[in-house]
């Protein structure tokens, strides 16, 4: 009798064992990898002085072709940034504000304030055209 017993609960235990292995025979386990997002990218800041009276940007050239961009306007005045070759606009940046980020092209162009004409900043280093002729609304004693 005892054997008997003993032989039905290794028989149970075997079949609890076999039942908590899922049943399957590949080997094979379907675990699915973690995804990994890639970070956004981050949005660099070119910075708009007023130093000594003299207006500027700065990093300048600013060496973030191809990148997403926001100008800040440290400035006591407002300021106006446009590519020379009309691929970005910001509209008016009013002192202590910043702009939206815009992207900018990978190399080879300038931007400038529309405002003051003689804040000219370069995307790199190779970039060196002038702006073009004031043509905005804030053109008439510039």
């Amino acid at each position: 009798m005892r054997l008997k017993v003993l032989r039905a609960s290794i028989l149970t235990l075997g079949l609890a064992a076999f039942g908590c292995s899922g049943g399957s025979s590949s080997g094979s386990s379907s675990t699915t990898a973690p995804s990994t997002t890639p970070a956004a990218a981050a949005t660099m800041t070119i910075t708009i002085l007023g130093q000594n009276g003299t207006q500027a940007f700065t990093p300048n050239p600013s060496g973030f072709g191809g990148q997403q961009v926001v100008f800040k306007n440290n400035d006591s005045v407002t300021h106006h940034i446009v590519l020379n070759d009309g691929s970005v606009d910001t509209g008016d940046i009013a002192p202590g504000a910043t702009s939206k980020a815009v992207t900018m092209p990978s190399s080879g162009t300038n931007y400038h304030c529309t405002i003051h004409l003689g804040m000219i900043g370069a995307v790199d280093a190779a970039a060196s055209s002038a702006p073009p002729p004031c043509t905005g609304p804030y053109c008439t004693g510039y």
